[in-house]
């Protein structure tokens, strides 16, 4: 245990922490051309302050510690619901988490009271003081508003966390969006001051942290922006004008003048009923100003498991549709550049918690479909589908980048501490955002961290894939800065080794834009790490789908079958208002993959970009691997005489084409419905939709089928988390082509 060591003593710590990354001393804000390192994520996850069941120092421990839990990660954003909770998070469960500013409280009587204690019952002196104007009695399950939470509660927690631990830590929040359902986000002004450096921790048990730095801005943020927030304080203290006085107007904007403006609270604050969503969807690009005004560097803002709730829903707040994506790019193009479409809840009975008939339109529409209806190889269907709104997007030439979340609650029907779970994988443990980063002295800053999600230099991985992905793009030679295939491989490769980037004349990697003279060839390489040896997974025993093609591979030693490049043409910005600018995925969509018969040709035209396909694909049987490093494999191929603007990105998973309820001919991810046990309203029973046997037997639950599986007349099917462990997929970002003379890639530098 750390005795008073400040966070400069503390920075080899970090440097452990990230030691398989070999950062170097670099500049503070990641830039393309910038040569950095991988680390490894994640933005959206629980504790008790919301609706998870563990506290933020069990939250932080199961996430980034590399003994007691071994994935742990390099980096990582608290970040739960906005609203209202009434459970302290800052309460630990046991002495092991116990630390000298945060020891472990205790009621009355004598017995722990941990972070399922409410805020108005926690034993501490002064009382917690629950502030603003919360509907509702004033007893012990009273509800405290999510900005004074972050506020005052786990901002300090987490910046004292972060030194005392060494761990590079920040808040964020899942905000309970208007107009839509959910988005990761965060504003780290104020956060993490360099300050911290020098600040001396305490020593004794008692002592009282100070926060050196706050979550001041997100905290407004969250006050003024979050729908879940109904309070009308203005950030004070109940029934006074002490406290915050914060004033939600935006410069430029109506504020005042606009219908949905609440003069008491000084926000927006929309009314329900018809035409609710798109009040909504206007207050939400209201924020997504607000933080370009006066956040426009540290803040990011990234719609969570966007397919779930449905299509977008006018007169309620439901999901997104592709014109939602589009104006939240165009408002805030370096605070809104992605989704998190690959979701988390990977165990969860219905993967991604993305179900059939799972959102009540009410009226007349009734229950709808998540979009797609389910995920797809646990990826929802926007960036699942090759042609689809992904690619709808891509094609326009937008940032728009591709992130993973674990959206960490609960084990289900297990305890925290159970290595099976039939709902969520911790951070790090299933679900992984590799970003690309700058840092100082082996210290990752959150500023550091948001500038590299920023430039979309970031893969992501499901179960230990891959862990290393160098993916480059270089003028071939002959021309200026022309390079040979061989001496562009040789470049992958030794950024792959390195776990880096590469700066140099005439390439591009992931999240930047390669110019090239009409008519040139560009050389891409691929260079991708499939670690040998044993995965996070807990189960040893053969995976039940590969069995089915007769491929042998215990779930816990995955290896990547084949990895697939995706093009697709540029061809500009679409324009507010045209025709192709706006358009719902169809509704029917699940009914007809299952049927056999959706196409893109149902989709409509803003959602979708038909230039779209698979161009390569790569195997053991293409793919070379390195010398003296098999680990690593290395594909290489020239796109001759380019004539246009372009992208290419990559995906790559560990079942083969043809895998029955999981991959079609074409090597494409299958509906999930198949591995999913849940239960829908269209009168299927439980397990009724199940189709992979799980026929391993063991002595333990780990070496055999788990008696946890959806079971029908006595057999066990493929579901929950063996599902997922089963079904593993990773994804880059694009590498865009601007050919002289063709479309310009006008959202990348």
């Amino acid at each position: 245990m750390n005795r008073g060591f400040n966070k400069r003593q503390l920075a080899l710590a970090v440097a452990a922490t990230i030691s398989a990354s070999a950062i170097a001393a670099l500049p503070a804000a990641a830039s393309p051309g910038k040569t950095g390192t991988y680390v490894s994520g994640d933005f959206h996850n629980h504790s008790t302050c919301s609706d998870g069941s563990i506290s933020m120092q069990k939250l932080i421990k199961k996430s980034t510690d590399t003994r007691d839990t071994p994935w742990g990660l390099d980096w990582f954003v608290q970040a739960g619901h906005g609203g209202t909770g009434n459970r302290n998070c800052t309460l630990a469960e046991d002495e092991t988490l116990a630390t000298p500013a945060y020891p472990l409280v205790l009621s009355t009587s004598g017995t722990v009271q941990g972070p399922t204690t409410t805020w108005l019952n926690t034993n501490v002196a002064p009382a917690v003081e629950i502030k603003g104007n919360l509907t509702g009695s004033n007893d012990a399950n009273r509800r405290m508003w999510r900005w004074q939470s972050l506020q005052e509660f786990q901002y300090p927690i987490t910046e004292y966390l972060a030194s005392y631990l060494g761990k590079p830590l920040f808040l964020g929040m899942e905000s309970v969006v208007a107009g839509h359902e959910h988005t990761s986000m965060a504003v780290i002004s104020g956060q993490m001051p360099a300050e911290l450096d020098e600040q001396p921790l305490p020593l004794m048990g008692g002592a009282q942290y100070t926060a050196l730095g706050n979550a001041d801005a997100l905290s407004m943020w969250s006050y003024c922006f979050d729908r879940g927030d109904g309070d009308t304080s203005r950030g004070n203290r109940t029934g006074t004008s002490e406290g915050n006085n914060w004033d939600c107007s935006v410069p430029g904007s109506a504020n005042s003048l606009d219908a949905s403006w609440n003069a008491t609270a000084m926000k927006l604050m929309p009314a329900s009923g018809t035409g609710a969503g798109e009040r909504g969807h206007n207050k939400t690009l209201e924020a997504l100003k607000w933080m370009v005004e006066f956040h426009p560097e540290g803040s990011y803002y990234v719609p969570a498991h966007l397919e779930r709730a449905g299509p977008f829903n006018p007169n309620g707040n439901n999901g997104f549709n592709v014109e939602h994506l589009r104006n939240f790019n165009n408002v805030a193009p370096r605070v809104a550049f992605g989704f998190e479409t690959q979701p988390g809840h990977g165990a969860s009975d219905a993967r991604g918690e993305y179900n059939v008939l799972r959102n009540n339109f009410g009226g007349t529409t009734g229950y709808l479909d998540s979009v797609g209806g389910t995920t797809y190889g646990g990826t929802g269907i926007y960036g699942a589908q090759v042609g689809g709104v992904w690619d709808a997007l891509l094609g326009e030439g937008r940032n728009w980048w591709f992130f993973a979340s674990s959206d960490w609650h609960n084990r289900g029907s297990f305890g925290p501490d159970d290595r099976r779970t039939t709902q969520d994988f911790y951070p790090g443990e299933y679900q992984r955002n590799y970003t690309m980063v700058d840092s100082i002295d082996g210290t990752l800053t959150p500023q550091a961290i948001v500038d590299g999600l920023r430039t979309g230099n970031v893969f992501t991985d499901s179960g230990q894939l891959v862990d290393r992905v160098a993916f480059v793009a270089c003028i071939g030679n002959p021309g200026k800065h022309g390079r040979s295939n061989q001496a562009v491989e040789s470049l992958a490769i030794n950024a792959a080794r390195g776990n880096t980037d590469l700066d140099k004349q005439g390439c591009a990697t992931m999240g930047q834009k390669l110019e090239v003279p009409k008519g040139a060839d560009v050389i891409v390489s691929i260079v991708v790490r499939d670690p040998a040896g044993k995965s996070y997974s807990p189960y040893t025993f053969a995976n039940p789908s590969l069995a089915q093609v007769g491929i042998v591979q215990p779930l816990d030693e995955p290896v990547l079958d084949h990895v697939d490049v995706i093009a697709g043409a540029v061809t500009g910005y679409k324009q507010p208002g045209a025709a192709d600018y706006a358009g719902e995925w169809p509704r029917s969509w699940l009914n007809d993959v299952v049927a056999g018969t959706a196409t893109l040709d149902s989709v409509p035209a803003a959602a979708k970009n038909t230039s779209a396909e698979v161009i390569r694909t790569f195997t053991d049987a293409t793919w070379t691997a390195v010398k003296r490093d098999p680990e690593f494999k290395a594909m290489t191929f020239r796109i001759p005489k380019a004539q246009a603007s372009q992208y290419v990105r990559l995906r790559g998973t560990n079942l083969p084409a043809s895998v029955p309820f999981e991959t079609d001919a074409d090597g494409n991810p299958l509906p999930d419905l198949w591995t999913n046990a849940v239960a829908v309203r269209s009168g299927i029973p439980e397990n009724g939709n199940l189709r992979i046997p799980c026929n391993s037997v063991g002595t333990t639950e780990f070496d055999g089928c788990p008696s946890h599986l959806g079971t029908v007349d006595g057999q066990k099917y493929v579901s929950y988390d063996v599902a997922a462990w089963a079904d593993l997929w990773f994804y880059s970002n694009p590498i865009f082509i601007e050919v002289k003379g063709s479309f310009e890639v006008a959202g990348v530098k």
